[in-house]
């Protein structure tokens, strides 16, 4: 008989830790702490509820209007493709609040990264059919560089002038620097993604009108204010989220009401919290080169929410502008950790799904701003979208050198702190065991001490070990 054409590989220990690493950022496993019920499939139950719920809407529901049709039928199967992203999709890098909500938000990036393929098929009447069908309201948006002036009469300052530009925009300016800064945990990162943002404003500046702002608009209320307020308070979240020790027990084996209430409250904390260094001295060129890619696939994506409300005519309170801000947001969170991951441990040979579909949405994005923006873009000047190359690229190198400085100051002053405490506290030990020592000597050649009555002091518990 012939011998098998295939023979089975047994896995080396690079192999086995290269599947471990890659499955920690893709697929994020869930500790058995919590009620079973949620974290079992229930692959039956599901194929029931949706073949019942098919059977509903196919039945029961008025079909006679043809828009309504093309509504709910587009909403059921963004729901019924989130019902099978919760069974095939993996969870990502989170758990928390449970690993069906970021298979969910996997299967939407996935969606809308479909969705920009056929839109990039279309042409500009068909897109601008879809939008009308969307929201028919869209006929008669306008641009806002056509109605409103920017960076006018700036030798103008009034309390009032700049009283008027504390709005919704701004608060949201300052919370979204808050969000970015939970996600990088870098102050240098997120200062530099600042400061070349702005920089991106002043290159883009011939291309988007609304991109031109007072000096006084631009370094004190957007970079000093809004940026650095927001900055301080998530690194200062972050830095709260560090110094926690995270111990999570099972809401079973809490028996107080409060504290099961608490509990499911907490659910929606980070599970554990994760020291964040983007760089350091021993740091390779490639670390480097990613770290660049990142600041300019950031600066792109802020890029491209500019680009798509002035290309494709929609305030930015519409619906479509905050949706997918909000969206882009969201799954920046696993993008980030996913990058990270890649970027800085050595045996993780490739990136996470969530990170790869996130990028083909940012060069998708920006491709359909140019296919249907080329009256736009023929008025780019190649000149200064090369100098905005070479500032982030120059802003990126101080920045990194920046932070080689600052972790070799900070390493060496932590380790001779480090290395006092531990001299200290060595000398107070050899000091504690000779009085010890001493002590026992005496006990051993003086009489034996009279008994005395069992002390009142109640024992102490901490952390559930009586001391």
């Amino acid at each position: 008989m012939a011998a098998p054409a295939y023979r089975s590989r047994t896995l080396s220990k690079d192999d086995v830790n290269y599947r471990v690493h890659f499955r920690m950022i893709n697929e994020q496993q869930v500790e058995d702490i919590t009620i079973d019920f949620f974290y079992k499939p229930h692959t039956i139950t599901l194929l029931t509820g949706t073949v019942l719920s098919l059977m509903y809407f196919a039945f029961t529901r008025d079909d006679s209007n043809q828009d309504g049709n093309l509504r709910v039928g587009l909403i059921v199967v963004i729901s019924f493709f989130s019902v099978i992203s919760v069974l095939a999709f993996p969870n990502g890098p989170f758990t928390r609040p449970h690993p069906a909500i970021w298979r969910i938000v996997f299967g939407l990036s996935v969606l809308y990264f479909l969705f920009l393929v056929f839109i990039i098929f279309l042409n500009w009447e068909q897109v601008k059919a879809l939008m009308y069908w969307l929201d028919p309201n869209l006929r008669y948006a306008k641009r806002e560089a056509d109605i409103m002036e920017y960076a006018v009469n700036c030798h103008v300052i009034t309390w009032e002038r700049i009283l008027s530009h504390f709005d919704i925009f701004a608060f949201s300016h300052f919370w979204g620097w808050g969000m970015k800064a939970l996600l990088i945990r870098s102050y240098g990162l997120c200062w530099t993604i600042s400061i070349t943002w702005e920089l991106t404003e002043l290159f883009f500046m011939h291309l988007l009108p609304n991109f031109a702002e007072c000096w006084w608009d631009q370094v004190i209320l957007d970079i000093l204010l809004c940026n650095g307020g927001g900055i301080w308070l998530g690194m200062t979240v972050c830095h709260f989220l560090e110094m926690r020790t995270y111990h999570w027990a099972s809401i079973k084996d809490i028996h107080t009401t409060t504290g099961k209430i608490k509990r499911a409250v907490l659910q929606f904390t980070p599970a554990s919290w994760t020291y964040v260094r983007w760089f350091d001295p021993k740091s390779s060129f490639q670390r480097v080169a990613g770290v660049y890619l990142f600041m300019i696939i950031w600066q792109l994506t802020e890029l491209n929410t500019f680009f798509l409300k002035h290309i494709f005519v929609f305030p930015a309170y519409h619906a479509l502008s905050w949706c997918r801000i909000l969206f882009i947001g969201i799954i920046t969170a696993p993008t980030v950790r996913q990058y990270y991951a890649y970027l800085t441990d050595t045996q993780c040979k490739r990136v996470g799904t969530q990170c790869w579909v996130f990028g083909a949405i940012a060069f998708l994005e920006a491709l359909a701003c140019i296919k249907f923006g080329q009256d736009l873009f023929s008025k780019t000047q190649i000149l200064y979208v090369i100098l905005w190359l070479l500032c982030v690229a120059f802003t990126t190198f101080l920045c990194l050198y920046g932070m080689v400085w600052y972790a070799e100051t900070y390493a060496h002053r932590h380790k001779v702190s480090q290395d006092f405490t531990n001299a200290e506290a060595l000398s107070r030990t050899l000091c504690l065991g000779w009085i010890l020592f001493d002590r026992l000597l005496l006990n051993s050649t003086s009489p034996a001490p009279r008994r005395r009555g069992r002390s009142s002091g109640k024992s102490k518990n901490l952390n559930g070990v009586e001391k």
